[in-house]
């Protein structure tokens, strides 16, 4: 009995879960921190479309990543048709959400988007260059996920400062984050690490906070956790600090960023 060598042939296993979802956790905060506190300050119809569209393109990136890679390898592999897939999919759960927010917001509520276009178009050339875990790459990507919260403001009716002054809040928060993670990741694993462009990174974003607080752009209650955040970055990379796991590095990253997004939110409508 003969045996087809076609039919035989193992066929490659495709990991959907890989290619549709962000491999990096902290990336998930990025992009509900601000999303989050945009919608419980300035709930609108036009915020759940706001949502849908940024959640639709978030999740565009990391299949469009893969496709692109493989594409510019010139490689036609059974991820690269199922990333093309999820990049079809997300793509329009995104583009629903753009008509939807077009039809309940106002344009002005759209500029910090067109900010962001030239780094959005950057963090695609890095994803298709393999760049993406770099340090601007990651800078510029939280700048511009985080504009999340201006445009959520604006169309719920929040005053151009404050909704601007919101981002910049959440701009203070991820970008010392981002400069912590790496340096604490470095340290654990015995590298060579920076403390003094992490420290004064969060001392940066407290007293920019503290400025947006005094001139009423924003509570004064997120003065508190970015002082939280000030002593840990001091803490975290000194001889001090317990050793700890990557994974709980990330799991209490992921706790800071919730509680600064809910001292934002409970500040504004408890009014301190």
């Amino acid at each position: 009995m003969t045996t087809n060598a076609n039919s035989s042939k193992i066929q490659p296993t495709v990991r959907l879960k890989g290619i549709a979802l962000p491999t990096e956790h902290g990336a998930w905060g990025f992009l509900f921190e601000p999303l989050l506190a945009g919608v419980m300050i300035a709930s609108s119809f036009a915020s759940l479309w706001i949502s849908l569209l940024i959640i639709g393109a978030f999740l565009t990136r990391q299949p469009l990543k893969i496709f692109l890679s493989d594409w510019k390898a010139k490689r036609n592999l059974p991820q690269t048709v199922a990333a093309f897939k999820f990049v079809l999919l997300f793509g329009s759960v995104s583009l629903i959400g753009l008509v939807g927010s077009l039809f309940f917001a106002k344009l002005e509520s759209f500029y910090p988007f067109l900010f962001i276009l030239p780094l959005g178009i950057y963090q695609i050339y890095c994803d298709a260059s393999k760049q993406s875990r770099q340090l601007l790459p990651e800078l510029t990507g939280a700048i511009a996920i985080s504009s999340s919260v201006a445009v959520i403001g604006l169309a719920g009716g929040l005053p151009t400062g404050v909704a601007y002054s919101l981002w910049a809040v959440f701009v203070a928060r991820l970008i010392p984050s981002i400069l912590y993670v790496r340096n604490r990741l470095r340290l654990e694993k015995e590298k060579d690490f920076s403390v003094i462009p992490v420290v004064l990174a969060h001392f940066g974003a407290l007293i920019a906070v503290g400025l947006l607080s005094a001139y009423g752009l924003i509570p004064k209650l997120p003065l508190l956790m970015f002082t939280v955040l000030f002593i840990r970055a001091g803490w975290g990379l000194s001889p001090y600090r317990k050793r700890v796991k990557a994974m709980k590095i990330g799991v209490w990253e992921v706790i800071y960023g919730t509680l600064t997004a809910l001292s934002v939110v409970l500040g504004y409508y408890l009014q301190i």
